[in-house]
């Protein structure tokens, strides 16, 4: 059976657990603009999912207008910087963030919080996977192990965002479970997804760890060929893709992303983006783009959601810890 939901057993929390069902109903009702502000550039997971996003609520009408605006800097804190600096002026804007925006505050790359921003709601899931170019000498999981094992120098493995961030968090989880030193996993960090597609192809890293649904977009552009991939079981949209947990290493990680709002946001601004959130859920609309990007859904609104990223904080910190990337 493939997987459009997750299992108790995903390694940050159990809480990224509780999907949503369809059996609410909405008065749908269009909300006049929303303009997505992704703190990183094109072709990374925010992008996508921002997006997406904005692809489900336009053409589904719940929104009358979707602008979009990449702001790449500072490990996402250039952006999160400029939504609270421009709060007065960004009443309609949505920021989208994920499991970095708590890592890069405890690892103080930037030094704002969640607690900074207005909290509106955790929405998808994504997995983690690594991938190669299509013309790399590793065919599966297995073979870049075995290589690390008899030289972990010969491995580099890139990502997306800096170093100590969630991109290099997932792939020392994943070694870690192949019983490897995590502190010999050589990381190279990039600027968002491109940077770091770019560092693969051009043979500067061996391996790129990466979102599953950034991986499957790759893929289908014949770039890379997916090795790997983190859920519980296998998914629906590359159901050819093993999970870590088959090949015999015991991890499992899903990355929630979800939106923030400027701060001093008024309870019925956040009320009316909760809402249109929740009713994009039951779209045809959503449920292409959701299918198509092989994420979950988890629909964490408003105080849920920050109570959600309170647990974060303590176990992400702690997880941090143990790995070596936080004293």
């Amino acid at each position: 059976m493939f997987c459009k939901s997750i299992s108790k057993k995903s390694l940050i929390s159990a809480a990224l657990t509780t999907c949503l069902t369809a059996g609410a109903s909405f008065n749908v009702s269009a909300l006049e603009s929303v303009h997505f502000l992704i703190p990183g550039g094109a072709g990374g997971g925010w992008d996508s999912t921002a997006r997406g996003t904005g692809e489900a609520l336009g053409k589904s009408g719940l929104v009358d207008t979707v602008s979009y605006q990449n702001m790449s800097g500072g490990g996402g804190g250039k952006a999160i910087a400029h939504l609270i600096e421009t709060a007065g002026q960004k009443t309609d804007t949505l920021m989208v963030n994920s499991t970095p925006i708590v890592i890069r505050s405890l690892s103080k790359v930037f030094p704002q919080s969640f607690r900074d921003l207005t909290p509106i709601a955790a929405t998808i899931g994504d997995f983690g996977a690594f991938v190669v170019k299509k013309d790399s000498p590793f065919t599966n999981f297995e073979e870049v192990v075995a290589n690390f094992r008899e030289n972990p120098r010969s491995i580099k493995v890139g990502g997306g965002s800096v170093r100590g961030s969630m991109d290099h968090l997932v792939a020392a989880m994943a070694f870690k479970a192949t019983g490897a030193d995590v502190r010999q996993v050589r990381y190279v960090g990039y600027d968002g997804g491109a940077e770091a597609m770019a560092g693969l192809l051009s043979g500067e890293t061996s391996i790129l760890s990466t979102g599953f649904s950034e991986a499957l977009t790759l893929a289908e552009a014949g770039e890379v060929r997916i090795l790997v991939m983190t859920g519980d079981e296998r998914n629906a949209a590359a159901p050819e893709v093993p999970t870590l947990k088959e090949l015999g290493y015991d991890s499992v990680f899903v990355n929630w992303r979800g939106f923030f709002a400027a701060p001093g946001t008024s309870e019925s601004q956040k009320a009316e983006f909760v809402k249109v959130l929740g009713e994009m859920y039951q779209t045809d609309e959503w449920e292409n783009v959701r299918a198509r990007n092989g994420w979950v859904e988890i629909f964490k609104p408003d105080t849920e959601f920050l109570t959600f990223l309170e647990q974060q904080e303590q176990e992400v910190g702690g997880l941090m810890r143990e790995l070596g990337f936080l004293k």
